[in-house]
């Protein structure tokens, strides 16, 4: 039997959710109830979606990740979470687990990180898995077995999707990132090529490491540029390529979706 887990990515949901509240409550308690009560029924909604057999909510620890110890302007600029929010994520914790599904979150890792173990797991044997996130970064891991679901959206992303929108496949999206780097996530890349160049040079090219390992061209400015941010790029690499080896600590049976 396939096994279909529904990974959800719960700051996504969560913080999306409570942006709305704050501008239609008058204080910060119906704010933070009102997040509450709306998320548990968001979740209500995706099982009915998707009905899936395992479930999990994979949060952020908010704490400095292995990212910061590589490049300390990691995420910098980005707003934090409202210490209201913060202090009360505990509480929505025990609401999800009061409909049968359990959190996820360590004081070491990323919830990227953790979801992109969680999924890569599910599809190396053979199993399927939906993230439920606005998140692009995600797409990287997408594959036959694995979708995301965009809730506000009510739209499904998969490999073609990627594919027409981008015009790269999936496993060319880490390098076209590496050169472009991102914005949100303070990371740099390669400074002077956009889109549209790291477009071009991935067609070209193919990868990164071919062009760094190609011959210097005088008349390639774009390319001489990339050889030229080397370092800057290969981190950004690293930077924007999620782990999928974390050590977890339980297994598949252990999430099972049982109604309450």
């Amino acid at each position: 039997m396939i096994s279909t887990l529904l990974i959800i990515d719960a700051m996504n949901l969560i913080r999306r959710i409570y942006a709305v509240q704050e501008k239609q409550q008058k204080d910060q308690h119906s704010v933070l109830s009102m997040t509450n009560s709306t998320a548990c029924n968001a979740l209500k909604k995706l099982i009915n979606i998707h009905h899936p057999t395992h479930i999990i909510c994979v949060f952020d620890s908010h704490a400095p990740s292995w990212r910061h110890q590589l490049y300390a302007q990691y995420k910098q600029g980005r707003k934090p979470i409202p210490i209201p929010l913060k202090d009360y994520l505990e509480t929505i914790q025990d609401s999800f687990f009061d409909l049968g599904i359990e959190s996820l979150v360590t004081d070491t890792d990323e919830a990227d990180d953790l979801i992109a173990t969680l999924c890569t797991k599910m599809s190396n044997n053979g199993q399927k898995s939906i993230i439920v996130s606005t998140d692009k970064g995600f797409y990287q891991l997408l594959n036959k077995q694995t979708l995301i679901y965009d809730y506000f959206q009510n739209s499904y992303t998969d490999t073609g999707r990627v594919l027409n929108k981008m015009s790269l496949s999936v496993d060319k999206l880490t390098d076209f990132w590496a050169i472009t780097g991102i914005s949100s996530s303070a990371i740099k890349g390669v400074e002077g090529i956009g889109e549209k160049g790291a477009l071009a040079l991935l067609t070209q090219y193919q990868s990164l490491q071919a062009m760094l390992e190609s011959e210097p061209q005088e008349n390639d400015k774009r390319l001489l540029k990339v050889k030229n941010a080397s370092q800057d790029a290969l981190l950004a690499k690293q930077l924007v390529s999620l782990k999928t080896d974390i050590t977890l600590g339980f297994n598949l049976q252990d999430l099972r979706y049982i109604q309450k």
